[in-house]
């Protein structure tokens, strides 16, 4: 086409490919004629698609497009023109004159003289060329707007989508770490219940033996619990253990052991007493072999007796000012040269140093016990299943310290002695408590 004149494909319908008859606009920019876009949308109940673009609307939504339908009959001879149409030019049927004027106003083409009339002289116009001109740029700066709108609601909706997925993201997580604390807040309770009743019939149980004759109760599964007169005097009395761990009502399983000293294993400055129940630190070296089971560097010696299996305890006396150190140690701990005791060296142990205590658990912790007193007989606890072992105060009962739980892996686990300064000595114990 020519300049100010619009092409023939913006002035026909793009379904029937003729020029627009009663033109409507859809949201997307596009213009049909009103019975064709009928036709298009005529089995459909929803989501109804442009024709040009296939943008969808969820609404039959469609504008009469006035000034279109005038711009098209006002410029069917130009777009003639440019499509080699026999050119027909449009007359004023009143005045008969040619339609060479738009009024803006009104927004209808017309002729100069129907503008110069009462009705029209007072509305602004242009020629039928300029107003053609003004929609075709106008048209094309609706469409861009549009597309920028379309672009920006899209953005939106996926910004909003989202959002949302992140929102039930997150509350689902919120919701499985509510039943992860129900389920363990619950687990928690069920254990410290159980606990509660275990604790509770023991001590109706204890409270029962209590109340039965020594003689009685000793056959019942009571512990045997020295006086300060030593053991075996006439002052000794028998009360339950202060630590139920250490005399339960199932006694069977905790057995008292008498302890005697293995001199195969000996360092060769201690000296063993002849019924080998005590061990003190001699003033020469003792021309002993040096075979493999004797410590060489350590002042060690280990107890005869080994354990696989079941509870058991024995009492060591101390003498005052001396310094030595008691516990277990694994059948496989090292002999020979110098020796770390802790746990992870397979050694459990306290060192006694006058009225202090250490729990040898590494050798970056050496923070002293706090105890009320410091005993001079400490009872050894060992319980092979459980892999724990604790030292009390033999006299009252009351705790020194208890390891955390090892696994002794079916090794045997023999008592321990060692010291710079060393004198220990074994109580005399009861029997098993059963």
């Amino acid at each position: 086409g020519t300049s100010g004149v619009l092409q023939h494909s913006e002035l026909t319908c793009s379904v029937c490919k003729d020029y627009f008859k009663d033109p409507v606009s859809l949201d997307c920019g596009h213009n049909f004629c009103q019975a064709c876009i009928t036709q298009c949308w005529e089995a459909l109940s929803t989501n109804f698609p442009c024709p040009e673009c296939r943008e969808t609307f969820p609404q039959r939504n469609v504008k009469p497009n006035r000034q279109l339908r005038n711009i098209v009959e006002a410029s069917r001879k130009l777009t003639r023109e440019s499509t080699k149409e026999p050119e027909v030019e449009r007359v004023c049927e009143k005045h008969q004159r040619a339609i060479d004027v738009f009024c803006q106003v009104e927004e209808m083409p017309m002729c100069a003289v129907c503008h110069l009339s009462r009705d029209h002289r007072e509305h602004p116009a242009v020629p039928i060329e300029e107003a053609a001109e003004d929609y075709k740029v106008g048209n094309h700066g609706t469409k861009e707007l549009e597309t920028e709108k379309q672009k920006i609601v899209s953005e939106f909706q996926q910004l909003s989508q989202f959002l949302k997925e992140q929102e039930l993201l997150l509350l689902a997580q919120l919701e499985e770490l509510n039943k992860e604390i129900k389920k363990r807040r619950a687990e928690y309770v069920a254990k410290l219940s159980e606990e509660i009743s275990s604790f509770s019939s023991l001590i109706r149980e204890m409270e029962q033996k209590c109340q039965q004759p020594a003689s009685e109760f000793l056959q019942a599964g009571g512990c045997l619990v020295h006086s300060p007169a030593g053991a075996g005097s006439v002052t000794d009395t028998i009360r339950p253990s202060p630590r139920a761990e250490l005399c339960p009502s199932r006694s069977d399983l905790l057995s008292a052991v008498h302890v005697t000293l293995d001199p195969d294993t000996a360092h060769p400055e201690l000296v063993l007493s002849a019924d080998r129940k005590s061990v003190r630190r001699g003033d020469t070296w003792q021309a002993l072999p040096d075979n493999p089971e004797r410590f060489d560097t350590e002042l060690c010696v280990l107890g005869c007796e080994g354990f696989t299996s079941g509870r058991h305890y024995w009492e060591i006396e101390l003498k005052e000012g001396e310094v030595c150190i008691v516990g277990v140690a694994r059948e496989s701990v090292s002999r020979k040269g110098d020796i770390d005791f802790n746990p992870e060296q397979g050694i459990w142990a306290v060192l006694c140093n006058e009225d202090r205590y250490w729990a040898l658990t590494s050798p970056d912790d050496l923070s002293p016990l706090s105890l009320s007193r410091a005993p001079r007989r400490i009872r050894v606890y060992l319980d092979y299943e459980r892999g724990q072992v604790a030292f009390f105060d033999a006299g009252t009962g009351d705790p020194i310290f208890t390891f955390p739980p090892a696994s002794f892996a079916g090794e045997r686990i023999r008592p321990l002695f060692s010291g710079p300064l060393l004198f220990v000595s074994f109580s005399s114990l009861p029997g098993p408590c059963s």
